[in-house]
């Protein structure tokens, strides 16, 4: 069984999707959507740069959908995949959750465009500069993190935000808390505690008013059920109600990135093919630490497509 997973901000490169691009007008049709959709060339940042303007929130998270939509287009015309047909799941880590649903048919590329700009936007004016921070626990089990994060709140927030896989925990709250959570976790033996260069805490309870701004654009748009089921991040479950993953949408901004729990679970439903639709190998990399045994594969090139094959 086959499941498509999705990347998440940090896997954005400048230069992504330009040989697609190149090579395929299915991977053009994509990029020329995104940009109508909003406004901007946002292919031309994507494919020439500079690095520190595609990395904005708010031009990322659009940007890797677009590469990941790009992928999945030409490989349904160049290899034949039908994703009903040949994928079990679909899952996206944080933003790569609107690219596994549009994947899916569950939302069209041009609103989940414009939904994933409003995200960015959204996340990045919850909390102002320098107030929020985000820390990578290296070597710490979730367990060992939440409760780190707990004695280190003291009043103020410090969430667990991404449970990416074994031994990678990332916390995220107020700046002076997480500092505290870094000191805690070094002083009790972890073995790498790192604050993150991130311009947001993202996915914990100060991006609440992003959580708010979602809520309304996703009630704005139509969601219809994905042609196969979606693991969301805040459930580690598959889901495939149009008003339940609507719910976690809103959650997942505040909620618990449960990544390891998802692959786990996907693994044990009897999947044992991972293919990364997008921008980099960092997925590809979680999976073959968490499910061992399962084969995970980053698709985002040319070659990549040319390898692909739905067997």
């Amino acid at each position: 069984m086959r499941a498509l997973i999705f990347p998440g901000q940090g896997s954005q490169a400048v230069g992504m999707g330009k040989a697609l691009a190149e090579a395929f007008p299915q991977a053009r049709a994509v990029f020329a959507e995104v940009d109508d959709a909003l406004g901007q060339p946002l292919s031309r940042l994507m494919f020439e740069g500079p690095l520190d303007a595609l990395t904005l929130t708010a031009n990322a998270q659009p940007a890797l959908m677009a590469a990941s939509l790009a992928v999945l287009r030409v490989l349904e015309a160049e290899r034949g995949l039908d994703l009903a047909r040949d994928v079990a799941f679909v899952a996206g880590h944080s933003l790569g959750e609107y690219s596994a649903l549009a994947a899916a048919g569950s939302l069209t590329i041009a609103d989940t465009a414009r939904l994933l700009r409003i995200r960015g936007e959204a996340m990045q004016a919850a909390v102002a500069p320098g107030d929020g921070a985000m820390a990578a626990l290296i070597g710490a089990e979730v367990e060992t993190a939440a409760a780190i994060a707990a004695e280190a709140a003291e009043g103020a927030v410090c969430d667990v935000a991404n449970d990416n896989g074994v031994g990678q925990v990332v916390l995220s709250g107020d700046r002076a808390a997480v500092e505290r959570a870094v000191a805690l976790a070094q002083a009790r033996g972890i073995k790498r505690a790192v604050m993150l260069n991130v311009s947001a805490p993202f996915h914990c309870r100060l991006m609440q008013p992003a959580a708010e701004a979602m809520r309304a654009a996703l009630d704005a748009v139509t969601l219809n059920p994905p042609a196969v089921p979606l693991y969301a991040n805040v459930l580690a479950a598959p889901v495939s109600d149009p008003d339940a993953i609507r719910r976690n949408l809103v959650a997942q901004v505040t909620g618990t990135v449960r990544w390891r729990e998802s692959i786990a679970a996907m693994a044990a439903a009897g999947v044992d093919a991972f293919s990364e639709i997008g921008s980099g190998k960092v997925l590809s990399g979680l999976v073959k630490r968490i499910a061992a045994g399962a084969a995970a594969v980053p698709v985002g090139t040319p070659d990549d497509v040319a390898a692909f094959s739905v067997a």
